[in-house]
């Protein structure tokens, strides 16, 4: 008797929930999510891509909890996964040039095209992102993307002087030039500065000697390589005045608190950096991923992806655009995100001025890696 009490205490009776829940709850279907199990969903991405600012809501209205593991830099991502039994990740957040490889190796489960609204991007190359499809099926949905190019100091390096990469060169930033450690958004500014435009992932030999050149006679002025907390710190002290690699994503957050910081798109080019989410192999919750990736495609899921605290990105939908324009005039503006702007994302690309991030085509992924190691010990 005493055991059919407790249990009656902890877990009340139907007639006793709607006796407190009204005469309306007859019309709906009883849940009592406090007993429901909550469903894990393990996350390989980008820090912040799990925080509360950007899934929160979803976990309430899901019952479920993000569990991210976070990595830096597409090939840490590929590491992690290779080192990892299949299943083990039901979210991958992948940058879109290592979604080919994903799916090469089996890493990802094809996607249903129709099940994601890519009538309403904002960019008809979004529709059919490069690498995203193969032999026509869909393999990962772009959900945010964001510009690399020159980053710096406004009280060291003036607005006329960030409009080409040879401010990294400026004698007054010897020593106080810091790249973030990783080799493709370097290595590609490098390649844009030389003169490769389109074809800056497409080296031949001599391109790529040059390449290699170049970023050597920029050790000099190199005070150090950082990894997201370092590149962000180092930019908010003032130990570092410019910093290559990187793009608003990083002075984004300084800049809204106040720092002397800013990034630009420069006469030489710009890259693209884009985001996107895939199902893991073998994840048996398959279902609730879809339906987060809708979220995130939907206008309050692109507001919350504009505005993440950890880095803020740009929308892609029509939608969502129209939402941050409503919501958060201010970080519309900063960011170009309003029509008719000089520095509309959306306008960079169909300028030509910004090439997607890509792997190098004429050598391998180690080559370029190799030579960033070497580099690092000049």
């Amino acid at each position: 008797m005493a055991k059919e009490i407790k249990n009656s205490l902890l877990k009340p009776s139907r007639r006793e929930v709607l006796k407190y829940a009204g005469a309306s709850a007859l019309a709906m279907p009883f849940v009592n999510r406090a007993w429901a199990q909550t469903t894990e969903i393990n996350m390989l991405a980008w820090y912040g891509h799990g925080e509360p600012d950007i899934v929160g809501e979803f976990e309430e209205a899901n019952n479920v909890k993000f569990k991210p593991k976070y990595y830096a830099g597409g090939d840490n991502m590929l590491a992690l996964i290779a080192q990892s039994p299949p299943g083990t990740y039901d979210v991958i957040l992948s940058d879109a040039e290592f979604v080919q490889q994903l799916n090469a190796a089996g890493y990802i489960e094809e996607l249903n095209a129709a099940d994601y609204n890519f009538d309403d991007m904002l960019h008809e190359d979004f529709t059919k992102f490069p690498g995203h499809w193969a032999d026509g099926k869909l393999h990962s949905v772009m959900v945010r993307f964001g510009h690399l190019g020159v980053s710096y100091n406004k009280n060291a390096i003036t607005a006329e002087e960030a409009q080409s990469y040879s401010c990294f060169w400026k004698e007054d930033v010897k020593s106080k030039v810091g790249h973030f450690d990783w080799h493709l958004p370097s290595l590609g500014m490098i390649s844009l500065y030389n003169g490769n435009g389109a074809g800056l992932w497409d080296l031949d030999d001599a391109g790529w000697d040059k390449v290699q050149e170049t970023t050597l006679s920029l050790r000099p002025q190199v005070g150090g390589y950082f990894d997201y907390g370092g590149t962000f710190n180092s930019l908010k002290n003032g130990e570092m005045l410019a910093m290559c690699g990187i793009g608003d994503w990083i002075t984004g957050v300084l800049e809204k608190d106040g720092a002397p910081v800013g990034s630009v798109v420069p006469k030489e080019g710009g890259i693209q950096w884009t985001e996107s989410y895939c199902i893991g192999k073998g994840s048996e919750k398959a279902d609730m991923v879809k339906k987060f990736i809708q979220y995130m495609l939907s206008p309050e899921g692109q507001v919350k992806s504009a505005q993440m605290a950890a880095y803020p990105g740009f929308c892609i939908t029509k939608a969502g655009r129209a939402k941050l324009n409503e919501v958060d005039k201010k970080e519309a503006e900063r960011t170009g995100q309003v029509d008719g702007m000089p520095n509309d994302p959306i306008t960079l690309v169909k300028e030509g001025r910004i090439h997607y991030r890509d792997i190098p085509k004429q050598q391998s992924l180690e080559d370029w890696n190799d030579f960033w190691s070497e580099y690092k010990n000049a």
